[in-house]
């Protein structure tokens, strides 16, 4: 499977696939983590706007993804997740711990800009 992954500036972007089985999910985690090293990206919004349906495996890959693209260095804005994607997550008690969201890609990369600016200033 193709992960189209974009690059804006010093962010990227990327989305979820619908109907993605674990193996693709694993993909997902492993493009996006290969782009952000290859790219030395400052951060990157994962929109998730397609996925309709979450089980605890995808949710412990979204979250991973997120821990191990922080770890990288790179801020991450998880954007676009419906409400019943959220009412599943929270009756699961699968919460993306660390993960910051938006409502969707514009506020996501609006984020994400301030995200990176904050800390890329110099303390005085």
């Amino acid at each position: 499977m193709k992960i189209p992954i974009l690059k804006l500036g010093d962010i990227l972007l990327t989305s979820m696939p619908e109907d993605l089985t674990d193996e693709d999910a694993l993909e997902f985690q492993n493009a996006v983590l290969e782009k952000i090293n290859k790219t030395e990206s400052n951060g990157i919004a994962i929109d998730v706007t397609a996925l309709e349906t979450v089980d605890s495996f995808m949710a412990r890959v979204i979250n991973d993804t997120a821990k191990m693209a922080k770890l990288l260095g790179t801020e991450v804005i998880l954007c676009g997740i419906n409400p019943q994607v959220a009412l599943t997550l929270v009756e699961m008690g699968r919460e993306l711990i660390g993960v910051k969201t938006a409502l969707n890609l514009e506020q996501g990369v609006t984020e994400l800009r301030k995200l990176i600016d904050a800390g890329n200033s110099i303390p005085e």
